[in-house]
């Protein structure tokens, strides 16, 4: 049976006596009636997994002592930025999840001239809070010992006005991507990239023609995933699959 698995955001070191984090106490004691002296895993993000044993339960706090620690070693080999246009309530939270499950390294959250969802100010920073605890959540999933950043949401001329090389010019190393059905280039085309990933993907509705003629500007390259039209929600975890199949870790 797998040990139960729990985010903790303060520093982790063996023989630390620790209480868990109010709602990862609840999953342990309340919804898997773990009980004293059983083991679960702890992990902050450093990409070490730590070992840890429960010492005591009383009413809401869980406390635990720290036993060992392990690095984790399921990262992907591709340094991955999901360029994600903003859409709609699940279908977000969808793509988040399983991204991380794939094995992206960061998520750039873009406002796009179709976005359905418009955030600004306190609504934007409950979001942005939402989607971490989202990322959060999927690395507790999958294992991982890294969790992918979810960057500040901004509009894409000013997020691309952040990029290093200067406009219209194609990146030194690596590889700038924007998903297109009617890209002429497929994924397997592509040669391997020697660097970081951009993958750049629209929200319902896709990126609007002035926005896809400024990525290519940046030196995104159009490409295309087959025939057929996929959702917002797929697209982008069809080309992680496909980047990790073709020169990643599947």
């Amino acid at each position: 049976m797998r040990i139960p698995r729990f985010y903790f955001s303060g520093t982790l070191a063996l023989g630390a006596r620790l209480v868990l984090p109010k709602e990862a106490a609840h999953h342990a004691a309340r919804v898997l009636r773990m009980v004293e002296d059983d083991v679960l895993s702890l992990f902050n993000g450093d990409g070490q997994e730590y070992r840890a044993r429960i010492a005591r339960i009383e009413k809401q706090d869980v406390v635990v002592i720290v036993e060992s620690r392990a690095p984790v070693s399921c990262e992907s080999p591709l340094a991955v930025l999901l360029v994600q246009g903003i859409s709609s309530g699940e279908r977000m939270d969808y793509t988040l999840q399983k991204a991380v499950e794939l094995g992206v390294a960061a998520i750039q959250p873009i406002q796009t001239e179709r976005s359905v969802v418009k955030l600004a100010g306190e609504r934007r920073e409950k979001r942005m809070r939402h989607w971490q605890n989202i990322v959060t959540a999927a690395c507790e999933q999958c294992g991982r010992g890294r969790v992918p950043e979810v960057k500040p949401a901004v509009g894409l001329t000013d997020w691309l006005a952040t990029l290093s090389e200067a406009r219209g010019e194609a990146p030194r190393d690596g590889l700038r991507m924007v998903l297109s059905p009617e890209a002429e280039v497929s994924l397997r085309a592509l040669a391997p990239p020697t660097g970081p990933v951009m993958l750049a993907a629209g929200p319902e509705g896709g990126f609007s023609g002035n926005e896809r003629a400024l990525l290519l500007q940046y030196g995104f390259t159009p490409v295309r995933l087959g025939p057929r039209v996929l959702r917002t929600e797929a697209a982008a975890l069809a080309a992680l699959a496909g980047m990790q199949t073709l020169w990643g870790d599947f």
